[in-house]
C-alpha cells in the first residue's frame, strides 16, 4: 500500500460535516470538518476530520481513509479505545450502508496500541445505530504499521500529516463568530476581512492527524461487475 497518499498532495475527495457525511465515489463532494462542535472540541478523538476515497495501488483497487483528532502537535497520539470508528459503503444507491468496516482499538498508547478491523461485511444495524459485527473478515495489527496483504485488504492506522489546508487566522477574520474565545486566534468580534489572503498561510501545516487507511480490491465493495457500478462512502465515529 502506498502510504504516500496521506501526503499534503493527496487529492481531497470528501470530508464530513458534523462528524457524519457521505459521497458517491462517482461524484465527489469537497468539504472538511475540524472541531466545529462543542462535543468534539471536548474530545477531539471523536472528531472526523476527513474521509477520502481514491484509486489504490492498481486500477482494480481503492483506498478508503478516515482522519481524526487533528490538530495533533507532535507524533504521540492514540485512538480512543471506547469509540467505534466506521467506514460505510452504499452500493445500491439508497443511501443506506450495505457494507461496513468497523475499527476498534485497545487500551495501548501510541505505537503500542493494537487495532482490529472488521469487514467489509453487511452490518447488523444501519443508520444511526451500530453494533459490532461477529461475522466477516477480521484484521488485527499494531498502530503505525501496515497489516494485511498487498493483493487483499491492507490496513494502516496511525499518525500522519494532516493533508487539510486552511488559512485559519484569515477564516476567523472573515467569520469571527467561529473564533475561539482565547488564544492567538481569538481576534476581534467583528469581521476584519472579506476574502482569503493570496498567498494564504496553511495553519495546519505543522500538525498531524490520526489516520485509518484501508486499501482493497474494488470488487469487494461493488454489488455487481458492470462498468457503471459505483458506490458511496462515508464515515462515522460513535460510542
Amino acid at each position: 500500500m502506498d502510504i504516500s497518499f496521506l501526503s499534503r498532495r493527496a487529492s481531497r475527495v470528501v470530508a464530513l460535516v458534523a462528524a457524519v457525511g457521505s459521497i458517491g465515489v462517482a461524484g465527489a463532494v469537497y468539504a472538511s470538518d475540524h472541531q466545529d462542535t462543542p462535543e468534539v472540541e471536548l474530545n477531539p478523538r471523536m472528531d472526523i476530520n476527513d474521509v477520502y476515497a481514491f484509486p489504490g495501488s492498481s486500477a482494480d483497487r481503492i483506498a478508503l481513509i478516515m482522519t481524526t483528532s487533528s490538530p495533533i502537535a507532535g507524533t504521540t497520539a492514540s485512538f480512543d479505545p471506547d469509540l467505534l470508528y466506521q467506514l460505510k459503503v452504499d452500493n445500491s444507491g439508497d443511501a443506506i450502508e450495505d457494507l461496513v468496516f468497523q475499527v476498534t482499538f485497545d487500551n495501548g498508547v501510541g505505537a503500542a496500541q493494537k487495532y482490529t478491523v472488521r469487514g467489509p461485511v453487511a452490518p447488523t444495524m444501519t443508520g444511526t445505530k451500530s453494533s459490532l459485527v461477529t461475522t466477516g473478515p477480521v484484521l488485527t495489527g499494531t498502530v503505525g504499521s501496515i497489516g494485511g496483504s498487498a493483493t487483499g485488504t491492507q490496513v494502516f492506522t496511525g499518525v500522519r500529516a494532516d493533508p487539510f489546508v486552511i488559512d485559519l487566522e484569515q477564516f476567523f477574520n472573515i467569520i469571527p463568530d467561529r473564533r475561539p474565545s482565547t488564544g492567538a486566534l481569538s481576534g476581534p468580534a467583528t469581521p476584519t476581512a472579506t476574502a482569503f489572503r493570496t498567498p494564504g498561510i496553511d495553519f495546519l501545516r505543522p500538525f498531524n492527524t490520526l489516520a485509518i487507511a484501508i486499501e482493497l480490491p474494488k470488487a469487494l465493495l461493488q454489488s455487481n461487475t458492470a462498468a457503471t457500478a459505483n458506490f458511496g462512502v462515508w464515515g462515522t465515529i460513535s460510542r
